[in-house]
């Protein structure tokens, strides 16, 4: 049995993921003592196989487990339009609407002066470096409709445009201040739809 030391301790290191406050902490942590020993040695390996497995594509910055995700190694993806989003989370919101088949690129962040997150720090060089290898005619901005994603998207369709690149973003429909991940399919879905040029 556990030691309420090593029971603090979970209820520590649960309570350090997002999104987890203390009375979730404690219902996880519980239903863990509660468990047998096997599966909470699945979760533990289930866990430490993701760190060691899962890295960000060389293409897009998406997940991958090999050199490059599944998206960039699928021949069948229309390689034509890369649709820019934030996080690799917003990719699998996206891929959920079944709307979209292009590429991806995946900035990993937007433009936040006040976290002190520049252009420099997100992934904007890669993407300009495979607008010039590829042959691609549209690049659909879809980042949060918040300031820092309406932020973003106006750097990019500046930094763009120049190159003769059609860019567009997502349409509204989706509510400001809401995140990509926590949209349902039909609303992004239709967003992607109606997106309209910047």
């Amino acid at each position: 049995m556990a030691s309420n030391q090593d029971l603090q301790r979970l209820l520590d290191e649960l309570g350090r993921l997002p999104g987890i406050g203390p009375k979730s902490a404690q219902r996880i942590a519980y239903h863990l003592l509660e468990a047998d020993a096997e599966e909470a040695r699945r979760l533990a390996q289930a866990i430490l196989d993701v760190k060691e497995h899962v890295h960000f594509c060389s293409r897009c910055f998406n997940y991958a487990t090999a050199d490059e995700c599944p998206i960039c190694m699928d021949s069948m993806r229309d390689r034509t339009r890369i649709c820019v989003v934030g996080e690799p989370r917003d990719v699998t919101a996206i891929e959920r609407t079944g709307s979209y088949h292009g590429l991806y690129h995946v900035l990993g962040g937007v433009i936040s002066p006040m976290d002190k997150i520049g252009p420099e720090q997100l992934h904007i060089r890669e993407l300009l470096m495979r607008l010039g290898e590829e042959d691609i005619q549209e690049v659909i901005i879809a980042t949060n409709p918040n300031i820092e994603g309406e932020t973003t998207a106006s750097y990019l369709a500046r930094t763009i445009k120049p190159l003769g690149v059609t860019v567009s973003r997502l349409a509204s429909g989706l509510p400001v201040g809401g995140d990509l991940e926590y949209a349902d399919e039909l609303t992004l879905g239709r967003a992607i739809e109606a997106r309209r040029a910047l």
